[in-house]
């Protein structure tokens, strides 16, 4: 099968989760300085949440480059990532309505979680699914910053039930994993930049 399709309904998809986000976004009651200061939490949340979708969508990019074919079962895992990724809206909205609330931290962190746990799916689905894609397999190897992620995400998901203290720890968690992926996967780019042209 051919990727094109795989990477244009994903980009579209991508596109909808952001423009529900921002949707989402209610212009303050007054017209002072005072009143966007009330909304903070909804912003700061809603700048994560962009971060996050700009990150995947940029990483599933150089990700693509490297695929040759695609299978059902890559179909799958593109669409298991996406579902994840489309519920960043939701915990967007609720994490930032409830000013950071526990519960909705934790929801936050769990789908931050299973979107990168989504992600790794989709990798090694693409590495097994045929050998023409053997560059993603030679640009993977140990992956400190996947590994990092988990671990934050963990954090994010336990350490709001500890008190206000813990909401500000996954919060920070959330942030830190997002200021970490902003640049994309250099392994890919290695890769790709050594393949010989043809």
């Amino acid at each position: 099968m051919n990727k094109s399709r795989m990477e244009a309904f994903s980009d579209g998809v991508l596109a909808i989760i952001i423009t529900i986000m921002v949707l989402e976004l209610k212009t303050p009651e007054g017209h002072d300085w005072r009143e966007l200061a009330r909304i903070w939490p909804v912003l700061l949340s809603y700048v994560i949440s962009f971060l996050y979708v700009g990150i995947y969508w940029n990483n599933h990019h150089h990700l693509m480059l490297t695929v040759h074919r695609v299978s059902g079962g890559i179909l799958w895992a593109n669409l298991h990532l996406l579902f994840w990724l489309s519920l960043f809206p939701f915990v967007t909205g609720w994490a930032g309505e409830s000013h950071f609330a526990a519960v909705p931290m934790s929801c936050y962190g769990f789908v931050a979680l299973m979107a990168a746990v989504a992600y790794t799916i989709l990798v090694r689905t693409i590495i097994r699914a045929d050998a023409s894609n053997h560059l993603l397999a030679d640009a993977t190897g140990r992956d400190l910053k996947g590994n990092l992620s988990i671990a934050a995400y963990l954090i994010a998901i336990v350490a709001p039930f500890f008190g206000q203290t813990g909401v500000i720890v996954s919060g920070l968690m959330l942030t830190a994993v997002a200021l970490m992926w902003l640049i994309p996967d250099r392994r890919i780019e290695r890769v790709l930049a050594n393949e010989p042209t043809t």
